[in-house]
């Protein structure tokens, strides 16, 4: 598991650099992050246009066959066009005809920044709907793992969402991060890395058997510009009391370091929930539109670049818009540590009726121009 060729670990053991921050710092290390977040918001303001897309005429570009050879490897992205999300995952995940899961304990990581509604979290429908899928498909046990944004605790963040109670209804079990023991992280060094001296990430995920990962359709303020399956690895590493949350977000280089998190582990199976999208904004709050989309498979690279497409579909900020969607930091970096596809034309779209086959025609047609 993971692209343990790229790491050093280290096992976080009494190590005296490690320890927590204190309180003071703390503090500081929130301040910093504010007016950071302000600043950005500022100039995001600023730079952020609707720049509607208009599609072009229609094209057999989704229903060419997939290029082959062994230089050219594909992956498969299933898109299913629905506002419903309890009958959207199950077709999504089905529509891959593979099993990752079978016989296999299960981490899994939502995207719990806030409390928000979806996208500004992942909408419960959308848990239940992946959990369900996942016994379905043999999953021995469930564990969530999370931890959210620094306004608010983790803790407080489940109990508004209900994830406590759904969790005893549906039978999973839940990992609060935040409230991790030292013994519970792994120091994590990625070669090459923006990362000063590494980062911590969670044994659960390190050591786990399948990992799934759930995220949302958004455009990120602070930095990151988009949110959606390489961002979501944020929510893994190591929050509060530590110093990492403001490297992140005070460094010009925030949208690599994204990317490098994601050395730390390799998904089996990841779900975008798109039936509502921020086009501008986020992560918690933005101007909504509805994408009425889900996707599933198993490329974070291949998963980003689609949901960048139908952001760019929907009109959405410049810095999203700008470029190649392949020469975007975040998926550029990815690419690089060679965490997915390096090419739009390695991503196959996977339909099986024919508002969701029209939609990919659309969302294939943006992701070969640009």
């Amino acid at each position: 598991m993971g692209s343990k060729g790229l790491l050093h670990n280290q096992e976080m053991r009494g190590q005296p650099e490690l320890k927590e921050l204190d309180r003071r710092e703390f503090i500081k290390d929130i301040a910093l992050f504010g007016a950071f977040a302000l600043l950005s918001t500022s100039a995001a303001c600023k730079q952020a246009a609707e720049l509607p897309y208009k599609p072009p005429a229609p094209s057999p570009a989704a229903d060419l066959p997939p290029p082959q050879g062994a230089d050219m490897p594909v992956t498969k992205v299933s898109l299913v066009r629905t506002p419903d999300r309890t009958k959207g995952v199950p077709k999504a995940i089905a529509l891959l005809q593979s099993n990752p899961v079978q016989g296999k304990a299960v981490a899994l990581k939502p995207n719990f920044n806030t409390a928000d509604p979806a996208p500004g979290s992942t909408h419960n429908d959308t848990l239940r709907a992946l959990v369900l899928k996942l016994k379905e498909m043999g999953a021995t046990k469930i564990t969530l793992a999370e931890r959210c944004g620094p306004m608010i605790s983790t803790r407080e963040v489940m109990q508004q969402k209900g994830t406590f109670d759904l969790a005893q209804e549906l039978g999973f079990d839940i990992v609060n991060l935040e409230e991790m023991e030292p013994d519970g992280w792994v120091l994590i060094k990625p070669g090459d890395s923006h990362w000063k001296d590494g980062f911590l990430f969670p044994r659960v995920y390190r050591e786990a058997e399948s990992i799934v990962q759930t995220c949302c359709l958004k455009t990120h303020a602070f930095g990151g510009h988009f949110t959606l399956s390489l961002k979501n690895a944020v929510g893994m590493v190591a929050g509060k009391g530590y110093p990492y949350m403001t490297q992140l977000h005070t460094s010009l280089n925030i949208r690599q370091m994204i990317a490098e998190i994601n050395t730390a582990y390799s998904p089996d199976l990841i779900v975008l929930d798109g039936v509502d999208a921020f086009v501008k904004g986020g992560p918690d709050k933005g101007t909504r539109a509805q994408a009425n989309v889900i996707l599933a498979g198993s490329d974070r690279v291949a998963i980003d670049a689609v949901g960048v497409a139908i952001l760019r579909s929907l009109g959405t900020t410049d810095e999203v818009s700008r470029g190649r969607i392949f020469e975007q930091d975040q998926i550029a970096r990815a690419v690089e540590l060679g965490l997915g596809v390096r090419s739009p034309a390695q991503i196959e779209l996977v339909t099986d009726d024919p508002e969701s086959a029209a939609f990919a025609s659309i969302i294939k047609d943006i992701l070969l121009v640009g």
